[in-house]
């Protein structure tokens, strides 16, 4: 089997890439700075050269508030982009497994979405992440979705990686605390996915680290597990706006992931601590 790897450069790619070389899979890795994902020749071309078994699609405009400025750039990356890689796969009969995220929920109640649940995405990046979706569903009969969260890397920016720059700088922090999700280690997810492509049981998953938080309590454990002092104001996502909506109900039921005879991954709070000893 071989795998190409789309955003391998990114905080989830780059660990994907390290996930499939442990397991002596073969693979490239290909970004922005090879092909432009835009670009439907661009695409087929590289697709076509390395001819690979599977494609996991990894590259995506995240940029959620800059996404409200650039609707237009970020629709061309989410679903014209992912459109292309769907139809490159398609030519050549390869597996596609296309990364998602919460934000095509709209995020109300308190209950775990499954992955069979009505989606309805209150942002731009949201928006076209769906529309990514409908895109391979509507080309392929061989693909994965994968939806996940919160998700956090030693590669690229993320919430641990603010949250501990910002120690050095205030004592206090005012974090939002009527989001509720789970944090999503890429160490971790990495390998489950690489696992899901080996299968032939084909939909739509679910893949967070165990375990629900807010924003405000993975910042007080960030700070309890790194030792540092800092006192965490909980407040309401109303009393911090920001330029796109964010789901206050980021819940994603994981059952689905049973069903693959696939275990589900560790807590978020040991995921954090081994994120922290690196």
């Amino acid at each position: 089997m071989k795998v190409l790897v789309t955003g391998a450069k990114g905080q989830l790619g780059t660990d994907v890439v390290k996930a499939l070389a442990l397991r002596g899979i073969a693979h490239v890795g290909v970004d922005r700075d090879d092909f432009d994902i835009t670009n439907s020749e661009a695409v087929f071309s590289i697709v076509r050269s390395h001819n690979p078994d599977v494609v996991i699609h990894c590259a995506a405009y995240t940029a959620v508030d800059k996404a409200e400025d650039e609707p237009e750039l970020c629709r061309q990356v989410n679903e014209d982009g992912t459109l292309y890689i769907a139809q490159a796969c398609k030519e050549i009969d390869a597996k596609m497994l296309y990364v998602s995220t919460d934000y095509v929920f709209p995020g109300h109640g308190e209950h775990f979405y499954l992955p069979t649940d009505s989606t309805g995405p209150v942002s731009v990046y949201g928006k076209t992440k769906l529309s990514g979706e409908k895109a391979v569903q509507g080309v392929l009969e061989k693909y994965f979705i994968v939806r996940i969260s919160w998700v956090f890397g030693q590669h690229g920016g993320n919430f641990v990686k603010t949250m501990l720059r910002l120690s050095k700088e205030r004592d206090s922090l005012n974090i939002v605390s009527d989001q509720v999700g789970s944090p999503t280690y890429t160490v971790d997810l990495a390998p489950l996915l690489c696992e899901i492509i080996t299968t032939e049981k084909y939909g739509v998953y679910h893949a967070t680290n165990e375990g629900v938080c807010t924003w405000a309590e993975f910042a007080c454990e960030i700070f309890r597990q790194a030792g540092l002092s800092v006192t965490v104001n909980s407040i309401l996502t109303n009393e911090y706006p920001t330029k796109a909506v964010r789901p206050l109900n980021s819940r994603l039921d994981k059952d689905c992931l049973s069903e693959l005879g696939i275990v589900k991954l560790p807590h978020w709070k040991d995921a954090l601590a081994r994120y922290l000893s690196v």
